[in-house]
């Protein structure tokens, strides 16, 4: 390491994507004059990104976590309240599509399980916030080549020559962590021989809130309501087959698009980008480390099957914002294994219950079984007929399951 005197910080974040950004956003708002903290992200905030063709699903629990943040604001506007979601299981050449299974999302007072918002508005929104913060510094382009982990602080070098100090380091630099790998943290994981395919597209008929989930042999493809007459499609497909829809030419991609909508909502036409991505599912085997903790993706990665990697992502800042908010508070340091400790119990239990029902239900929709496809058409119906059973699910999905940390539930740290 460099033996130039480091730039001291209260926290160090490697990642400024979703999560790094609000966790952030978060420690501002619990602690807006106590907390100096470090963004360090790859990506230069003044070059133009490639276009995201993709949108998240915001759960209830993140949707109050960004308003308490004070980042919702931004975006409400451009966000579609998901009010029912439909369920069907059928053939892609079949004639008709028997609806199994509706919800109705509404949780009361007004608000709904979810929102739909395109990943673009939602990052541009984090990062304009964090822009505005006095005490959050964003280093980019740069990134953390290497850290040493002391008795009172990890220090931090980064490949600008820079160096940084600070009690505690968090891991949010995505899927293929760097800073997991210098922690010496491995995972377990596995991916599966399909890709997930996004895009946007506009269509003649409005989709009233309605998200629609369509289990295929191929896997599930859903039709997610954005604003106006808009969805944000979502499907997986068989890896090689699914490469070769995205590379196809404007219209044969569309009549791809056509064959699986079934005429639903008229015609449709493209909107957006469209893109291909590795559908993988994978969780480490720690948490936490020597005065580094892991969230987001460099924690765990889940099947977009229900839409929930990013509201799990934010579930990890709520948990760890909390953990270091009341540490600070007590006067203790927020980088010992006692505090850390903590966020692993709270977080990584709940991961793994998560990536093991994402994975059950891919394998269980993504068959072309006959017998297997009667048996959850039978389960999907008779869960349709069980109103408690519905509204667990319903709250599930809104992620007011569980012991939820306090901006979860609308409540500053």
């Amino acid at each position: 390491m460099s033996g130039q005197a480091p730039q001291s910080f209260d926290l160090v974040i490697g990642g400024g994507g979703f999560v790094g950004l609000g966790l952030a956003a978060a420690l501002n708002q619990a602690a807006p004059q106590g907390l100096r903290i470090a963004v360090v992200d790859g990506a230069d905030p003044k070059s133009e990104a490639s276009p995201d063709p993709r949108a998240s699903a915001i759960s209830a629990a993140s949707r109050r976590l960004l308003d308490t943040v004070g980042v919702w604001g931004a975006v409400a506007g451009h966000a579609q309240p998901m009010g029912e979601i439909d369920i069907t299981d059928s053939r892609l050449e079949a004639a008709i599509r028997p609806l199994l299974l509706h919800f109705d999302t509404g949780i009361g007072a007004g608000e709904v399980a979810a929102h739909m918002v395109e990943n673009a508005r939602l990052l541009s929104a984090l990062r304009d916030h964090i822009g505005g913060l006095e005490n959050v510094v964003l280093l980019a382009p740069d990134r953390i080549t290497g850290f040493e982990s002391g008795a009172d602080a990890v220090r931090i070098e980064l490949e600008s020559g820079a160096m940084l100090e600070a009690p505690l380091l968090a891991a949010a630099d995505g899927r293929r962590s760097a800073l997991r790998a210098m922690a010496h943290i491995k995972t377990i994981g596995w991916s599966y021989p399909q890709v997930g395919i996004a895009t946007t597209v506009a269509h003649e008929k409005p989709h009233a809130g309605r998200a629609i989930q369509h289990f295929l042999p191929a896997g599930p493809f859903a039709i997610l309501p954005l604003k106006g007459n808009r969805s944000s499609l979502v499907w997986s497909e068989e890896r090689e087959c699914g490469r070769a829809i995205v590379a196809a030419s404007d219209e044969d991609f569309l009549d791809e698009v056509r064959r699986r909508f079934g005429g639903r909502y008229g015609e449709v036409e493209l909107a957006g980008p469209r893109g291909a991505f590795p559908l993988e599912m994978h969780i480490a085997r720690a948490f936490v480390a020597d005065r580094v903790a892991l969230i987001g993706d460099a924690a765990h990665g889940f099947h977009p099957l229900a839409g929930q990697g990013l509201n799990i992502g934010l579930r990890d800042v709520a948990a760890l914002g909390e953990v270091i908010v009341e540490t600070a508070r007590l006067g203790l340091d927020i980088g010992t294994p006692a505090a850390l400790e903590r966020y692993q119990r709270w977080r990584r239990f709940d991961s793994a219950v998560s990536i093991s029902t994402m994975d059950a239900l891919n394998r269980l929709f993504s068959s072309e079984s006959e017998g297997l496809r009667a048996a959850r058409s039978l389960g999907l119906g008779l869960v349709d007929r069980i109103p408690a059973l519905k509204r667990f699910f319903v709250e599930e999905a809104a992620g007011l399951t569980g012991k939820m940390p306090r901006l979860l539930k609308g409540e500053p740290i």
